[in-house]
């Protein structure tokens, strides 16, 4: 479960070093994102190599929480970490490499390029 003004590590190569969330789009009662859910951030500190820009707004969908998910299988998804990945208009992601796992409801959103790029799908 992710809140507005929650911070996150980003999960890609895309020089951003911490991501902030400022919104979470769909219905205005909506409090909470989980893994798969498209929100808004705002990039801060940023790789001095990189050509994102300290402050920026984007978006980024979810790719691990620490907060337990149930599945609709009944298994439960749970990561050590808050990640996102950072992506485009498009939803496709703005860098290369996507580190560490991510869950299959990333996938199951309709984010294939995010999973294919992730070396594990849990």
């Amino acid at each position: 479960m992710i809140q507005v003004e929650a911070t996150l590590r980003p999960a890609d190569n895309s020089g951003a070093k911490l991501l902030k969330v400022l919104s979470i789009p769909g219905t205005s009662k909506k409090k909470y994102a989980y893994v798969g859910d498209e929100i808004s951030v705002v990039v801060r500190g940023v790789d001095p190599s990189s050509s994102m820009v300290d402050g920026t707004k984007a978006r980024a969908v979810i790719v691990r929480t620490a907060k337990e998910r149930k599945r609709d299988d009944g298994s439960y998804v749970r990561f050590d970490d808050n990640a996102a990945v950072l992506i485009d208009k498009n939803g496709e992601p703005i860098g290369t490499r996507v580190m560490g796992p991510i869950a299959r409801e990333v996938r199951d959103n309709g984010y294939k390029k995010v999973a294919s790029l992730a070396k594990e799908v849990w």
